[in-house]
């Protein structure tokens, strides 16, 4: 069972995320009704721990095993999507695949989310300006990996 519930105020949303850099790219993904790119992950599952959830949702989504090397951020996001508002917790990983040799090799390429296909794509950090990128902090941040753990709060 997600971590995700609904009230008359919103949905709140338990969120893990995987940064995953390749040969100057980092991987983001997107759902073809979306008109923004974002970090790979999903919902936590009640009694999961965060970094393992992250592993598995790749593993679910495009079929890599991942490493998780190090907590990145702590954020909370406060945002509306599809009309509904949300508040969202989200833990984000650095990671790296386990056989680089495994990883999608293809600029663009699609993976699964239960019905929905998403598109995944990976992108030249030094090309992240020319999209559009949620959470908005994450065009900045990504630039600068070698700093310590931070905790974020994201008005989007």
């Amino acid at each position: 069972m997600d971590a995700v519930f609904k009230t008359k105020e919103g949905i709140f949303n338990y969120r893990v995320a995987g940064v995953l850099i390749h040969n100057g790219c980092v991987l983001l993904h997107k759902d073809k009704e979306d008109d923004f790119w974002a970090l790979p992950g999903g919902r936590v599952e009640v009694t999961e721990e965060a970094s393992k959830a992250v592993v598995r949702e790749f593993k679910e989504e495009i079929d890599v095993d991942l490493l998780v090397e190090r907590l990145l951020w702590s954020v909370e996001s406060f945002f509306t999507h599809r009309e509904s508002s949300y508040h969202e917790i989200g833990f984000y990983f650095k990671v790296q695949g386990i056989d680089k040799g495994k990883l999608p090799q293809q600029e663009l390429f699609f993976g699964h989310e239960g019905n929905k296909v998403l598109i995944y794509k990976w992108i030249p950090l030094d090309q992240l300006n020319d999209y559009t990128v949620e959470p908005s902090f994450l065009k900045e941040e990504l630039k600068d990996l070698n700093s310590s753990s931070k905790h974020i709060v994201v008005h989007d």
